[in-house]
């Protein structure tokens, strides 16, 4: 038996590393997703479009324009002389925060009175204008503070709260080093499933799986010949991907390197399950491929990479207890950032496991009754 296996995976190798299509697909383009991805996918807000229609024109406005500006969330690129000016620079798109400061700014601060500043945002896009808006709520607040303080004498005279804020795991916010093992796990899942679906199928294709069936080779035994190479691929996957994830982008591997190999291992025992399935149920490479695309695009979207799954109506959230993707996302994001070990992972790692080796079984057995 194997010998018999090993000749088929040296097929395998030979006929997948000969094509430089198929070379590039399974080596250059996840390194081209992750970095697409890696900066496309991202919440953090900055350079946001901004006019300022100041009509005080006094120094403490332009000193609030000032500090807006250079906190570098903003950028003003327009200063309009009136209102309707203002509300048009909205309306064509052409910037996405507006800032009004009317007339006698300076004389309230004066006189100790509250100094009103308008606010505009175009909220077509919801997440950024809300984003941008608290930004800007943040801004002025400190910089009333900061003027308080100053008319205080240096400080005020008490404080009835402070304040302290921490982030555990991503102090700075940053949505890329959230995103970034998130978007590693979601490739090697359509890198896994298409190279196991694909295959299997192109030779149904071209005639050459009967030519298998009728040599001394057994079904279990071709299975794992197809199967194998792609699995150590999509293995080679996960380490160049994780390498480029924390040399590029500078995402920390806070855990232990050997539990993300091994709940790897679990997660490809599932994506090489479906994989199998998939090809056991197309009859051409076109019909293996929209399979593949009809299982990805739902599992990346309820696997609570885009969208917190307690968020989602509760049905869909039993649907995402057979996604292995949820499951190894917890897992790698755990290990990244939170370094978390096997004391705290272990139900993401059993339910994989089962998860994998049901898939697998299923696959297999389906598999085998289509050669006999």
């Amino acid at each position: 038996m194997g010998e018999r296996v090993w000749r088929m995976l040296v097929k395998e190798f030979i006929q997948v590393l000969r094509d430089p299509l198929m070379r590039a697909m399974i080596f250059a383009m996840p390194l081209i997703q992750l970095l697409m991805f890696g900066y496309a996918v991202t919440t953090d807000v900055e350079h946001v479009r901004t006019a300022v229609l100041d009509m005080d024109r006094s120094s403490a406005s332009r000193a609030l324009v000032d500090r807006i500006e250079a906190s570098g969330y903003f950028d003003i690129v327009a200063r309009p002389d009136d209102a309707r000016a203002l509300t048009g620079l909205l309306d064509r798109g052409e910037v996405t925060l507006a800032l009004q400061l009317d007339a006698g700014f300076a004389d309230a601060l004066a006189r100790g009175q509250p100094a009103l500043v308008q606010t505009l945002v175009d909220g077509t896009d919801s997440t950024t204008g809300t984003v941008a808006m608290d930004y800007m709520q943040r801004i002025v607040a400190a910089h009333a503070q900061a003027l308080a303080a100053e008319a205080a004498g240096g400080s005020l005279p008490w404080q009835p709260i402070e304040l302290r804020s921490r982030a555990w795991f991503n102090p700075a916010l940053e949505s890329r080093v959230f995103n970034v093992p998130g978007v590693i796990a979601a490739i090697v899942l359509l890198t896994s499933l298409l190279l196991t679906a694909m295959a299997i199928v192109r030779e149904r294709e071209i005639g050459t799986l009967e030519q298998l069936m009728v040599t001394p080779i057994r079904p279990l035994e071709l299975i794992l010949g197809k199967t194998l190479p792609f699995v150590l691929i999509a293995y080679v996957n996960v380490l160049l991907v994780t390498a480029v994830g924390v040399a590029w982008f500078g995402i920390p591997i806070v855990g232990s390197f050997a539990l993300l190999l091994a709940g790897a291992a679990l997660y490809l025992m599932s994506t090489v399950g479906v994989g199998l399935f998939i090809s056991t149920v197309s009859r051409t490479q076109q019909q293996a491929l929209m399979s593949s695309f009809f299982f990805y695009l739902p599992a990346v979207l309820l696997s609570g990479f885009m969208f917190p799954i307690a968020n989602m109506p509760e049905p869909a959230q039993w649907v995402t207890y057979l996604n292995p993707l949820r499951y190894f996302l917890v897992v790698i994001r755990g290990i990244f950032l939170e370094g978390a070990g096997i004391d705290v992972l272990w139900p993401q790692f059993a339910a994989l496991a089962l998860l994998g080796t049901a898939l697998l079984t299923a696959s297999v057995m389906r598999f085998g009754k289509r050669l006999a």
